[in-house]
């Protein structure tokens, strides 16, 4: 079965390639049908695969197989974890293209494949960084997904902000990745190699680590970090999510996003983990300090929002920081328990920011204060978002529930309280927007919202029309999506084939169990209790218990000028180096 491995690229490569050339002959149906097929055929061959990856595939593309140790082909691996990570995103690229069937407003006008096209074009490229077996390849397959967000972030070209939105999105993260360009380049001038784990003996046999190591493995972590959307690499993406369809927000942030998160993982593990790379204290150092940082201000950030696809940004951003710090650990624990946190952590957000699509195209706005009780009809939708909500919060049985659980028994001690507070913010800040959108609890704040940095009012719909009646795939895409949610979380036998996956991959071999426990149902029961005590606060005591000044020094920094943003780009792989460099001086 490895011949079918080069298929998860192939397959929607070839569809978006389809698409594109018959875009303009055939009906909207037509192509969105195909875009559909496409989608879940990979999905299909992604879980196929899955099932049979043990001991994991190997695929030299091409049958460019090495020769005499030395080789220049492509080698693609498919083991658990990219198997995976190849499987999610594909469905939810299927969950993207169905959730905007029939509905969604698209330029360019009679070009019916375009939109499907660039969702295809960027599962491909999804797809591809999971299975990439060597950093250049890695590289191309993560700057491909790229190109295609960038396109789908300011597909409505004929708006000013979704443009500028786009350029932000392009800017930044094309400099992280010229960062992670760079890194491979130094890795290649010391090695001669180009596979991961080529590069990481390459590495051990030169020694111990220096300078060059160093610059390597900040330039290659700077560039993962950006697409993580980490602190202070985070500014594009609110500012994306704020103009892009709502199809494209829910694969940025249920998959994009982990996807970086993802990558410092299989990179540090395959390449940097040896004697020649970073020692592991300084990588926990690192990454628990950036994670740690990253939850906190994305937290913050996310309860003072009133644009609700911005406060769901941020909460991405800060469950970023949480994943972050649970790899930053190199515990095999911490990474079971990650791995099922970032399964259900995709269909609850993917899930909520299809429910906020669709107060978008219903009221033509996504503001809180606006939308104050107005969706008080959108019973079906509130119940989804609430659930979306406890989901974020940690609530058992949530899949969310039992990998926050896993990794707080993992990273243990002061660490435990940020995954509680985190956790418990973000969710607190979701059921606000519901009490008051779907409930008109509490007072209706002033429209023009002092104190907040952006409002979501006068939003244009992503349909021609505001919708009178809800199509029933908007409402049956985050049904599905939180059901997966759970599913994680209570499948029997699932939480188990995830650990065996991941720790045969990483860890070292080390085999370490993820269950339920009685600390970690207690701990997702007091985040979720929490979450609700804040809720409650904020809907009540709106002017005593919301204070933005004390974040404006925060909203400030989000100013939406590029070059700011570059400017905490060039600021973040400084601190990378500072943070990881006393202990290759000790060495």
């Amino acid at each position: 079965m490895d011949d079918l491995l080069p298929l998860l690229v192939a397959v929607p490569l070839f569809g978006a390639a389809l698409l594109v050339a018959g875009g303009r002959l055939v009906p909207r149906p037509v192509a969105e049908t195909v875009g559909c097929v496409v989608a879940a055929a990979t999905a299909a061959l992604a879980f196929v695969l899955l099932l049979n990856s043990s001991p994991p595939f190997l695929e030299w593309a091409g049958g460019w197989t090495p020769v005499n140790g030395q080789s220049v082909g492509i080698v693609l691996i498919g083991d658990g974890p990219g198997l995976g990570m190849a499987a999610l995103a594909s469905l939810l690229t299927l969950a993207a293209l169905a959730y905007s069937w029939h509905y969604f407003d698209e330029p360019p006008s009679g070009h019916a494949g375009s939109f499907p096209a660039l969702l295809l074009l960027f599962q491909g490229g999804m797809c591809g960084f999971a299975i990439a077996g060597d950093l250049f390849n890695a590289f191309v397959w993560f700057e491909l997904m790229g190109v295609a967000a960038y396109a789908l972030t300011g597909h409505r070209v004929d708006e000013a902000r979704a443009v500028q939105g786009a350029l932000t999105f392009a800017v930044v993260t094309s400099l992280g990745a010229y960062a992670l360009l760079m890194g491979i380049g130094l890795l290649y001038a010391r090695t001669g190699r180009l596979g991961m784990h080529a590069i990481g003996r390459g590495l051990d046999a030169h020694g111990p680590p220096d300078a060059l190591v160093l610059a390597a493995f900040v330039l290659v972590m700077t560039g993962l970090l950006v697409k993580a959307a980490a602190v202070p690499f985070h500014f594009w993406l609110p500012d994306a999510h704020a103009v892009a369809p709502t199809p494209v927000c829910m694969l940025l942030s249920g998959v994009m996003v982990e996807l970086g998160t993802f990558g410092v993982w299989r990179i540090y593990g395959t390449v940097f983990s040896g004697p020649g790379g970073v020692p592991a204290p300084e990588f926990e150092r690192t990454l628990v300090t950036l994670g740690a940082l990253t939850a906190v201000i994305g937290a913050v950030m996310c309860w003072y929002q009133r644009h609700i696809k911005r406060l769901l940004a941020y909460s991405t951003v800060a469950h970023t920081g949480l994943f972050l710090i649970g790899v930053g650990v190199l515990k095999p624990e911490a990474d079971d328990g990650i791995a099922l946190y970032l399964l259900g952590h995709a269909g609850v957000k993917a899930a909520l920011f299809a429910c906020a699509g669709i107060l978008l195209d219903r009221y033509g706005s996504v503001d809180e204060p606006a939308l104050h009780g107005r969706a008080r009809e959108l019973k079906g939708v509130a119940v989804l978002f609430t659930l979306g909500a406890l989901g974020l919060a940690g609530l058992p049985p949530f899949g969310t529930a039992l990998g926050k659980s896993v990794t707080e028994e993992a990273v243990g001690g002061p660490l435990t309280v940020l995954y509680v507070a985190a956790s418990a913010v973000t969710a607190a800040a979701v059921l606000r927007v519901a009490g008051r959108v779907f409930l008109g609890l509490g007072p209706k704040l002033a429209g023009t919202g002092s104190g907040y940095e952006t409002t979501g009012s006068g939003e244009r719909p992503e349909t021609r029309h505001r919708l009178s009646r809800i199509p029933d795939t908007m409402t049956a895409v985050p049904a599905v999506l939180l059901a997966g949610s759970l599913a994680v979380g209570v499948v029997p036998g699932f939480a188990g084939a995830v650990a065996r996956s991941v720790n045969e991959t990483g860890s070292a071999g080390v085999a370490a169990s993820a269950h339920w426990t009685p600390a970690g149902v207690l701990l997702g029961l007091l985040s979720t209790l929490l979450a609700g005590v804040l809720a409650h606060l904020a809907v009540t005591r709106p002017k005593t218990f919301t204070a933005p000044d004390r974040a404006l020094w925060l909203r400030r920094l989000q100013s939406g000028h590029i070059g700011d943003y570059v400017a905490w780009v060039l600021v973040g792989a400084t601190v990378l180096g500072a943070l990881t460099l006393p202990g290759l001086l000790g060495g």
